[in-house]
């Protein structure tokens, strides 16, 4: 397994851009106490909303304003090491491409520097009413940008 530059530094934690903090619960794992892989979908899904939130996209707020959802389009999930119950873990967001409908957001899942899963999630822009694609307001296609990779 090979990671990027940014994933190997001593302290993978200190360069991400947005991350929050997940608990593990029983409901989260299998018979075995490990964590069920579609699981780390849940976890990313509650950084992305906790990272939209925190730059003044709140979901709600956004579909009442702009008459918009953001979807996921695709994603692609690599797992390297399992979690477990009581573990507790950090998600992190890193936005590497933003496009006029559409963004596209890397994903990391540890427990303290172990990295255990990795996602690459593409949401589309679409309106709320008929979910045809549409462009990203401009107001939240500025915020979004200046999280955007280097």
């Amino acid at each position: 397994m090979e990671l990027d530059p940014v994933h190997t530094i001593s302290d993978p934690l200190a360069a991400a851009p947005f991350k929050c903090r997940v608990r593990i619960y029983y409901e989260d794992t299998d018979a075995q106490g490990v964590v069920y892989y579609a699981n780390y979908l849940k976890f990313m899904e509650r950084c992305r909303t906790d990272w939209l939130r925190n730059i003044g996209c709140d979901i709600d707020d956004v579909n009442r304003r702009y008459g918009i959802v953001f979807a996921v389009r695709s994603t692609n999930v690599e797992y390297y090491k399992p979690a477990r119950l009581s573990d507790l873990l950090t998600v992190t967001v890193d936005v590497q491409e933003l496009k006029r409908a559409s963004i596209r957001l890397e994903q990391f899942v540890y427990r303290d520097m172990d990295l255990l899963c990795q996602g690459t999630i593409r949401l589309a822009c679409l309106e709320a009413a008929g979910f045809d694609p549409i462009a990203i307001p401009e107001p939240l296609m500025s915020e979004i940008n200046k999280w955007k990779m280097p």
